[in-house]
């Protein structure tokens, strides 16, 4: 299911999108989509602050009070390099602006249900495309998407995993042997309660290793795997 943010000042041109989605959706017989709708780019932006990895999809009105569309699309940008990025407006002139926020597409209002199905299938192609770029990691009815190269490092105790991310933590059920085999070779396991991005890693010390100013532990067991582990990854980077 995908996630769809629509953010426009006029309650009318969400509502009018909103529903020429859900008859596509519907149209696709696909699982439907969840919709968060944003009256303000600056709103949109103070959610994603405590929802980071909630939207798979945003569409973006342009032409929005203070902060507009445009760039309310370099903030997210900067913020999650990987979410889908869709400009609706009535105007042609910032057509070509929207390549450099990397925009999904740009449609003219109203758009009409061929666009939008277009816009669906990149989108569905784009998320395959990041999949094995992203850790997909369910809460509660909340699905996350986190981008691995955010991911500082993924902590257990007994069924609960905190994975620890820049910016903000996720606390989920399940296993870190699981979690290990997910996210592949950009971790390792230094503990049998830690798993680490070998790139966020700053320094080892004794039996520690750092991550920015954080002390995680290393075992005995672990150790011989996770120091040649972070040997490979400083060779690399």
């Amino acid at each position: 299911m995908l996630r769809i943010g629509i953010c426009d000042d006029s309650a009318d041109a969400r509502i009018a999108l909103r529903a020429a989605l859900e008859r596509v959706l519907e149209r696709r017989r696909s699982d439907g989509g969840s919709f968060f709708e944003f009256s303000s780019g600056e709103g949109l932006l103070r959610w994603l602050e405590n929802h980071a990895g909630e939207l798979d999809l945003v569409f973006l009105d342009i032409e929005m009070g203070e902060l507009d569309g445009m760039e309310t699309a370099r903030r997210l940008r900067e913020a999650d390099e990987s979410l889908l990025l869709v400009f609706v407006t009535g105007y042609t002139d910032y057509v070509f602006d929207g390549y450099s926020v990397g925009a999904l597409g740009y449609l003219m209002k109203p758009p009409k249900p061929d666009q939008l199905d277009g816009v669906l299938n990149r989108a569905a192609e784009a998320l395959f495309r990041e999949e094995d770029k992203v850790f997909l990691c369910r809460s509660g009815e909340t699905l996350y998407r986190i981008p691995k190269r955010n991911i500082r490092y993924f902590r257990s105790d007994r069924r609960q995993v905190t994975c620890a991310a820049v910016g903000r933590t996720y606390v989920f059920y399940g296993k870190l042997d699981q979690v290990e085999q997910e996210v592949g070779e950009e971790f390792v396991r230094i503990h049998q309660r830690y798993l680490v991005r070998t790139a966020a890693v700053d320094r080892l010390e004794g039996n520690q290793v750092f991550v920015g100013e954080e002390a995680l532990p290393v075992s005995r067991a672990c150790r011989s795997s996770a120091l040649a582990a972070l040997a490979r990854s400083a060779l690399e980077g």
